[in-house]
């Protein structure tokens, strides 16, 4: 499946890339390929990810890598990452 990126997902990447090339520029870069490959393999089984809990739905999944949660939608063709955050903070609501 073809993988797309909502605005506020590349943003969200952007930022965590700027939050860890403030201490280490070789190990942010790092990061987001490890983000993006994890998306890239999910994307050859979308339904691997889990259902994200506070939502329910089907359609809308996660799959955590470290502290982050990568939340996206499975439709026809492709996933759309919406959303990248840290765990730790609450899902903020999602604009479909």
């Amino acid at each position: 499946m073809k993988v797309r990126w909502s605005a506020r997902a590349e943003m969200q990447l952007a930022d965590i890339e700027s939050y860890i090339a403030g201490d280490d520029p070789d190990a942010a870069a790092r990061w987001i390929d490890r983000l993006r490959d994890r998306v890239r393999r999910v994307a050859k089984m979308p339904r691997s990810g889990r259902v994200v809990p506070e939502l329910g739905r089907d359609d809308i999944r996660e799959v955590i890598v470290g502290a982050y949660r990568i939340v996206y939608s499975i439709e026809k063709r492709s996933i759309v990452v919406l959303t990248v955050f840290e765990g730790h903070h609450q899902l903020d609501p999602l604009d479909e």
